[in-house]
């Protein structure tokens, strides 16, 4: 099974995985609040590629989520909550509430010899950010080694350096 969030509502809609069809719609409805919408499916060549030459977060599936890859870029990765109309460019989708819709900054900057550093600051959220189980402290900058874990309210992110296995 997998699920795709409603237009309308943000809720997620399940659907079975061997309908999809590349190149092909599917009509869905949302049980929630009764949208009815459809989604075209790419084909695998469609897909563009991806850019993991700064690292990536790998969110572990817990009850809230389901396994995401996200490539982080140079410069400042704002991680958070998804939802409609909160603009930040690396959104995890997620039904965890205690994690902010702006929750922490991953930074990925080159250092004098042209290595890549990683580091994580708290965006004032509610619950703090956690590294490795260790609370930031306000305005706190941490640096990051390859395989930390970042907790984000009750989700769990993995720094990976290199392009995903």
């Amino acid at each position: 099974m997998r699920k795709i969030r409603c237009p309308k509502c943000d809720e997620f809609v399940r659907f079975e995985e061997s309908r999809i069809e590349p190149g092909h719609s599917l009509l869905f409805h949302c049980d929630n609040c009764g949208k009815n919408f459809s989604v075209k499916f790419k084909s695998k060549v469609e897909n563009k590629q991806v850019d993991f030459r700064y690292g990536h977060i790998v969110v572990v599936e817990n009850v809230f989520c389901e396994k995401q890859i996200i490539p982080l870029q140079l410069g400042e990765n704002m991680f958070g909550r998804r939802c409609l109309g909160t603009e930040i460019n690396a959104p995890i989708q997620t039904g965890d509430m205690s994690m902010d819709r702006k929750h922490c900054i991953i930074s990925v900057e080159q250092n004098k010899v042209g290595e890549l550093v990683h580091s994580v600051t708290d965006y004032d959220s509610l619950v703090g950010t956690f590294v490795m189980n260790d609370i930031l402290q306000k305005k706190e900058k941490r640096i990051l080694e390859e395989g930390d874990i970042i907790t984000l309210g009750a989700t769990t992110l993995i720094l990976k350096k290199g392009a995903p296995e």
